[in-house]
């Protein structure tokens, strides 16, 4: 478990292709967008995350794909996001939005519902699912 935890959030662009890592071991690309795409699918048909929601401008693809791009180089893989739109500087790009405990947490169960279902071994979830929430609880300004 530990050599993926010390594995997510590699930022390196270049890594020896018999490398592994988080992105590799949970199934790479295809698992990836299967995750982003469960996460916005979470987002629309819970309840309790309407106020989530409602601050998602449409169209919700735009969103699922740079999440996609996002947790990929986030996990180990091809630094999409970062070729696009260079370093994520993800807590000043969501500074235009209230971000407090309760759309953290909305944010949560949408993501750890993603993990659950499209990551298949429970400790893989566990440190994924871990390291994700350290990052949402980073992007508090509430």
């Amino acid at each position: 478990m530990s050599w993926l935890k010390k594995h997510i959030n590699n930022n390196s662009t270049e890594r020896h292709p018999e490398q592994s890592n988080a992105y590799d071991v949970i199934g790479g690309d295809k698992v990836i967008k299967a995750i982003a795409h469960e996460f916005y699918q979470q987002m629309q048909q819970r309840k309790e995350t309407a106020e989530l929601l409602a601050i998602h401008r449409a169209p919700i693809a735009e969103s699922e794909q740079k999440l996609y791009e996002f947790l990929s180089g986030w996990l180990g893989g091809p630094n999409l996001y970062q070729q696009k739109y260079g370093h994520p500087a993800l807590r000043a790009r969501h500074m235009p939005f209230a971000i407090d405990e309760n759309m953290r947490d909305q944010w949560l169960i949408c993501m750890r519902a993603a993990i659950e279902i499209h990551i298949k071994k429970p400790e893989h979830q566990q440190v994924i699912i871990q390291a994700i929430s350290t990052l949402a609880d980073h992007m508090r300004n509430q």
